[in-house]
């Protein structure tokens, strides 16, 4: 980790070619990863096969608990921090790209800098903390014709040993309920192909009002009710899927969450971290009520099409969904 080289990218930022980007990403990569330690990746054989055996064993008991079919992304990945910055830059590059093309960028030199920095703390905070992540590839190019886009798994493994060590809890058995989580999230986007078009869209709504200079509330809104049902769907069948006790590892990390110092939750108020624990909190109840009155695979009936999305009324009535959906 070196703070003084970090600083030094951020300072020397460039746009593009012509000299108009607002974020210079490979400025973004060089400060972050200077900001942050890798850590250690010398995986046992044990360890990797332990991996393995985590994404599998969760692929089947989600096909069998949400009565869902999917497949695990073709890429899974363990890796570093670094690996993880690498590749959430190609997505936060992706994601701002309609801002960065279309909107009006008021001294320049300087947005740069301000944009760049923001952007390598951003990622390097983040890449400190994520323990695993799918990615759905949201807002990538269309894949080449005759092939799928080739969606990613990812576990950071630095990070898992680190917080398992912190919260004193198995570590093996703290990997595998983080691969359950994850391995949920690919089961909603395999159920529903549908999904990352929907989304996809209305933050191509959002970030097209926003270049302009306006917010769509609207889009921001819908997209904030999708990800609530995203990730509360994923918290329920994580829940009901997993082959263990859980309870003692969500109190832990909860705990852990919220004592992390005055600046650790500043960041993640300005990073909108809270927004998306309220998300799976909220999603959950939803799903759960769903699940304990007609059973997980009615629950599982919201991949059957976009029509099938709880409005953000029926999150705080899951009866209109039921009725409406299941009736």
């Amino acid at each position: 980790m070196n703070i003084f080289r970090s600083v030094r990218a951020v300072a020397g930022a460039e746009g593009d070619g012509d000299g108009t980007g607002s974020i210079d990403w490979a400025a973004v990569a060089d400060a972050a990863k200077n900001a942050t330690d890798p850590g250690p990746l010398d995986l046992t054989a044990e360890e990797r096969d332990g991996y393995a055996a985590d994404v599998r064993d969760a692929r089947r008991r989600l096909r069998e608990v949400g009565e869902v079919e999917f497949e695990v992304p073709a890429t899974i990945e363990v890796q570093n921090r670094h690996h993880w910055i690498d590749a959430n830059i190609r997505t936060f590059e992706r994601v701002m790209r309609p801002v960065e093309m279309r909107g009006q960028v008021p001294l320049p030199g300087l947005t740069r800098v301000v944009n760049t920095g923001t952007m390598a703390f951003m990622l390097s905070f983040l890449g400190k903390n994520v323990l695993g992540q799918y990615d759905p590839l949201l807002l990538a190019e269309p894949p080449i014709e005759g092939e799928e886009a080739e969606h990613g798994l990812y576990f950071v493994h630095p990070n898992i040993v680190r917080v398992a060590d912190m919260l004193d809890v198995d570590y093996p058995r703290f990997r595998r309920w983080i691969a359950f989580h994850e391995v949920s999230h690919a089961a909603e986007f395999g159920a529903a192909p549908w999904l990352s078009d929907h989304l996809e869209r209305r933050m191509e709504d959002g970030l097209e009002g926003l270049a302009e200079g306006q917010f769509d509330r609207d889009a921001f809104k819908d997209l904030d009710t999708a990800m609530t049902a995203v990730e509360g769907y994923a918290e329920l069948l994580m829940d009901r899927a997993f082959d263990d006790d859980y309870e003692d590892l969500r109190e832990k990390l909860d705990e852990k969450r919220k004592s992390g110092g005055p600046v650790g939750t500043l960041v993640r108020r300005l990073l909108g971290l809270g927004l998306k624990r309220r998300q799976y909190e909220r999603g959950a109840a939803f799903f759960e009520a769903v699940a304990d009155e007609r059973g997980v695979a009615a629950a599982s009936a919201v991949w059957d099409g976009p029509e099938n999305l709880p409005t953000d009324e029926e999150l705080d009535n899951p009866w209109m969904w039921i009725s409406r959906v299941d009736p």
